[in-house]
């Protein structure tokens, strides 16, 4: 099933309402009303294609449209860049990206706005790689597959890539790193563990490239 082929139920449409409002302030100095409610249907819309319940999806539309208006602005050069941005993608947007992009947030602590998405999104993240970085303390519960879009490509300063050929746009001036990493899908854990501290090594190295160390 596709975004084209979904339509916004009535009762979703009065609760994107709420989601709007809050938006609509949010990015009141930038964006008319009229345009974050269509980017705000739009993510509600990629996102159902591939939910497997839809009863809270409005939620996580309001914070995946939340995301695409802040690329914009980047892209745009309407708000002044302040910190790096990453980017990390993968296939289903469940494992290597997301256990990437969590471990990166951390260790930068505020210092670079870290992203996430999948050239396929799936429907949740992987429950081992939500296990492995609950043991560094790290809660992903809350964490949820994202699709690829252009905007966020666009806003990053470095785009890493994970095992997702050529889904994802190249533009001029981007640096792009390609990590071969195993696939932690239908892994035990000992080996999605190894994976998490294999990519927490690497993003370490990213880092002090990132912040001049």
């Amino acid at each position: 099933m596709t975004a084209d082929s979904l339509a916004i139920p009535p009762e979703t449409a009065q609760l994107l309402n709420t989601s709007t409002a809050r938006l609509a302030d949010r990015f009141a100095a930038y964006f008319s009303p009229e345009t974050v409610r269509a980017v705000l249907e739009d993510s509600y819309l990629v996102l159902a294609a591939t939910a497997r319940v839809r009863g809270h999806l409005y939620v996580l539309a309001e914070r995946f449209a939340a995301e695409r208006l802040d690329a914009t602005l980047t892209v745009t050069g309407a708000r002044d860049k302040t910190r790096p941005e990453v980017l990390f993608v993968c296939v289903h947007n469940a494992g290597r990206s997301q256990m990437a992009a969590a471990l990166l947030d951390h260790h930068a602590a505020g210092r670079v706005l870290v992203r996430s998405a999948g050239s396929a999104p799936a429907a949740e993240v992987n429950p081992a790689v939500v296990e492995v970085l609950a043991e560094m303390g790290l809660d992903l519960a809350k964490e949820f597959p994202k699709p690829l879009t252009d905007e966020t490509v666009r806003a990053s300063d470095v785009v890493v890539t994970m095992g997702c050929g050529d889904a994802c746009p190249v533009y001029p001036g981007k640096r792009y790193l390609n990590w071969e990493l195993a696939d932690p899908a239908g892994q035990d854990r000992a080996s999605v563990r190894a994976i998490r501290d294999e990519l927490d090594g690497r993003v370490r190295a990213l880092l002090d490239e990132l912040l001049g160390y």
